[in-house]
């Protein structure tokens, strides 16, 4: 069975957890130098998770694209950071398990607000999803995306260029009033942008939301479009402690909310910031429980 099958036929499917911050607990702050100097690291992170029975892995490859990677003094190359991702991710999963290549933002905003043009942004996701493709993803997830017109871009870019299948998933900053990202889009705008746009499976994770309040999201998202609709939310609402964002919910705590993402008709579920391999073996148990 293909990705795309999978998407369409199976009931729920099983994504990871978070990378970013298990990579912390290992004192490895951001995502790009773990998968050239400590790819040790980040494929026991993945296989942690693949033990989990998830049906999927993430690459750690979020935000690896030039502008990214160039605006931020990263210092690192664009491909050499993302073939190395998928890579890691590879080595992690068995048999029956698929790789997504992870695609987050850029950074920066358009024209008039920013300095980018619409091209810029089109050709630096064309480019980090051909190096994903090349290097044998079984489909993208565009992800933690607070502007819809980015992800729009980002979406063209996929479809537009390669035929495996996409997932775009939005932040939201409030479940109030339909939804609302950090730019100001709704859940319905979203749900109807990706949707014409040709998403495979829109959704929604990370944000400033917890997982009861992404239930309500998913909801919105549900009645506004006829395709997959996926839940990744955090390990409850972000806080600031010591000048430090922890994510403090307990997996009993975060699979209730899931339950509830699955009651509001979300089929892939996984878990994004704070979420560790105890999360998503919870929310694995969860699912067993039910079929």
């Amino acid at each position: 069975m293909n990705l795309s099958t999978a998407l369409k036929n199976k009931d729920v499917v099983l994504l990871d957890g978070a990378i970013g911050t298990e990579l912390g607990k290992h004192g490895l702050m951001g995502r790009a130098r773990p998968n050239l100097d400590n790819p040790e690291v980040v494929l026991k992170i993945q296989r942690e998770y693949a033990r989990c029975g998830c049906d999927a892995i993430t690459t750690n490859t979020l935000t690896m694209n030039r502008i990214y990677i160039e605006s931020h003094n990263v210092g690192v190359s664009v491909q050499d950071v993302n073939r190395a991702g998928v890579e890691i991710a590879r080595k992690a999963v068995s048999e029956g398990q698929y790789v997504l290549g992870n695609i987050g933002s850029t950074g920066q905003l358009l024209e008039p607000y920013g300095t980018y043009k619409e091209s810029q942004f089109y050709e630096t996701f064309k480019e980090q999803a051909g190096i994903l493709a090349e290097s044998g993803v079984d489909g993208f997830i565009i992800e933690t995306m607070f502007d819809l017109q980015e992800a729009m871009f980002a979406l063209r870019a996929c479809k537009d260029n390669f035929s495996l299948p996409v997932i775009v998933s939005i932040a939201f900053s409030s479940e109030t009033k339909g939804g609302r990202t950090m730019m100001g889009n709704s859940a319905q705008q979203c749900a109807k942008g990706l949707t014409d746009g040709g998403a495979d499976v829109i959704g929604a994770n990370c944000g400033e939301i917890d997982p009861a309040q992404m239930a309500v999201i998913v909801s919105v998202l549900k009645s506004a479009t006829s395709l997959p609709v996926l839940a990744q939310p955090n390990a409850g609402k972000p806080q600031l402690v010591d000048n430090e964002t922890v994510f403090k919910m307990a997996p009993d705590d975060f699979v209730r909310g899931i339950a509830e993402c699955l009651s509001a008709g979300a089929r892939i579920v996984g878990g994004c910031c704070g979420t560790t391999p105890e999360h998503i073996v919870a929310v694995a148990n969860l699912l067993k429980r039910d079929e």
